[in-house]
């Protein structure tokens, strides 16, 4: 499988001096993604992402405990390294998950 892309909606939306993008992402063969939003924004004060479809459960078993496994769902993270997102799967067990992602701040 290739590598995730993504792909930036043309209609922006502006208030003032913010601004609102949102786009979607490709499934991948890595649980990371990064998308550089630099042309468009000077700083980024909030983004997230979310997984298109159901999430598959990720069965975690510890013998001890009561009851002896637990399902667990796990969400995208979605970081902000000065204009980039990076969208992490949370977990190598879901890299090739495709979703969405939205991002507010500062234009440029």
């Amino acid at each position: 499988m290739a590598a995730s892309t993504a792909t930036i909606d043309p209609r922006t939306s502006v208030f003032g001096d913010r601004l609102i993008v949102t786009g979607s992402f490709t499934a991948g063969d890595t649980g990371t993604l990064s998308i550089d939003l630099g042309s468009q924004f000077a700083s980024i004060d909030m983004a997230f992402a979310n997984f298109t479809g159901a999430l598959a459960p990720l069965t975690i078993g510890d013998t001890g405990a009561v009851p002896p496994t637990q399902d667990v769902h796990m969400n995208p993270t979605c970081n902000i390294d000065g204009t980039t997102l990076i969208i992490a799967s949370g977990l190598e067990a879901y890299p090739n998950f495709a979703g969405t992602f939205f991002a507010i701040g500062r234009r440029s």
